[in-house]
C-alpha cells in the first residue's frame, strides 16, 4: 500500500532553513511518517544507530518515576513500531491518516551542540479511523541524535510518549462559570493575557488539496473540516490545544448536536469559547470552521 500525496503539498514542507535542521526534519517527520503507515521499517532502518539504542517509554506520564526503560535494543523497538504501524493499517485511509499526523506533529524547535542535538517532537491532533472513530494523539517525544562519520544525522534514543501538558501551558485562562443546563461544549468565559500571540486562521471547509467537497454527512464534514484547521494552525506552530475562540458556520443548525458529538471527540478540553450560526455557505458544504489561538 502506498501514500498518493505530492511531496510538494504544503502540509509536507519542511520548516526548517539550516540544512542541519532541515535533515533532521525530514528524518523525524517525512521519513519517519511515511514509512509507518507504509509499514516499511526497512525504509527507516538507517536512521538509527544500533549500538547503544535505547528509548524510554514515558506511558503519558510526565513523572520520570513512572518511566519505563522498556526498548533496551533497537530490535525491541522495531517490534512495537511494526505492531502499531500493521494494527493502524487496517483502520485507516492512508492519505488521510498520514494527512491528519502531519498537522499534528510540530517538530519546530531542534536544539544543536556540535554533533548532538535534541529534537522535541510534539503530538497535538487526531488520527482518524474507518469506521469514524478517532484516537487523540497528545504527547511529546525528545529525540537524543548524533551526526555519525557520513555526515548523516541519526537517531540514538529517545524518551517518548511523554504527557504534553498541553492545557497547563496554554496561553488562556478559562474563568469560572456556571452555565445552563443545555450548554455544549464550550467555555462561557475565556481571557488572553497581555503579551500573548495571536493567531488567526482563515474559515476552512471539508474540502481535500483537489478541491474536492469531503463528505456527505455532518459527521464527515465536520472530521475533515476540523483535520484542515488543525493542518492551518499547525502551519503557524500552534494546535488545537491553543484555540481560544471558535466561530462555527453550519447551513442547517438542526445538525448541531451531530457535529457536537464529533467536536467533543476532536477538540481538547478545557473547550475554547465558540459560536454558531446558521447561514448559507458554498455548494455542498455542510459546515465551515475559524478559529483563534494564542501562545505565550
Amino acid at each position: 500500500m502506498t501514500l498518493t500525496h505530492s511531496p510538494r503539498e504544503l502540509w509536507r514542507q519542511n520548516p526548517h532553513v539550516d540544512p542541519d535542521r532541515r535533515a533532521i526534519w525530514d528524518m523525524l517527520v517525512l521519513r519517519d511518517i511515511d514509512a509507518y503507515f507504509a509499514s516499511d521499517w526497512s525504509a527507516v532502518e538507517d536512521d538509527f544507530i544500533a549500538d547503544g539504542f535505547f528509548g524510554i517509554d514515558a506511558g503519558g506520564s510526565a513523572d520520570p518515576d513512572q518511566w519505563s526503560p522498556r526498548f533496551n535494543t533497537l530490535a525491541a523497538y522495531r517490534d512495537e513500531w511494526l505492531r502499531q504501524a500493521q494494527a493502524d493499517l487496517g483502520t485507516v485511509d492512508l492519505d488521510l491518516a498520514a494527512r491528519a499526523l502531519h498537522a499534528a506533529t510540530n517538530l519546530d524547535s531542534i536544539d544543536i551542540n556540535g554533533d548532538f542535538a535534541v529534537a522535541h517532537k510534539v503530538f497535538d491532533g487526531h488520527l482518524p479511523r474507518r469506521n469514524g472513530d478517532s484516537v487523540r494523539l497528545d504527547w511529546r517525544t525528545e529525540y537524543f541524535c548524533r551526526r555519525e562519520a557520513d555526515g548523516r544525522w541519526r537517531i540514538a534514543g529517545f524518551v517518548g510518549y511523554m504527557a504534553r501538558g498541553s492545557a497547563g501551558n496554554r496561553a488562556f485562562r478559562v474563568a469560572a462559570h456556571d452555565q445552563h443546563v443545555t450548554a455544549g461544549p464550550y467555555s462561557p468565559v475565556v481571557e488572553t493575557p497581555a503579551g500573548a500571540r495571536i493567531f488567526v486562521i482563515s474559515g476552512q471547509a471539508p474540502l481535500d488539496r483537489a478541491g474536492n467537497v469531503i463528505g456527505d454527512t455532518i459527521e464527515d464534514q465536520a472530521r475533515v473540516t476540523l483535520a484542515n484547521c488543525a493542518e492551518q494552525l499547525a502551519a503557524a506552530g500552534v494546535g488545537l490545544s491553543d484555540v481560544f475562540k471558535v466561530t462555527v458556520y453550519l447551513t442547517d443548525l438542526g445538525n448541531w448536536q451531530r457535529f457536537n458529538t464529533i467536536y467533543r471527540e476532536i477538540m481538547p478540553t478545557p473547550y475554547p469559547a465558540r459560536t454558531a450560526v446558521e447561514t448559507g455557505l458554498l455548494p455542498k458544504f455542510l459546515v465551515e470552521i475559524e478559529m483563534w489561538a494564542a501562545r505565550p
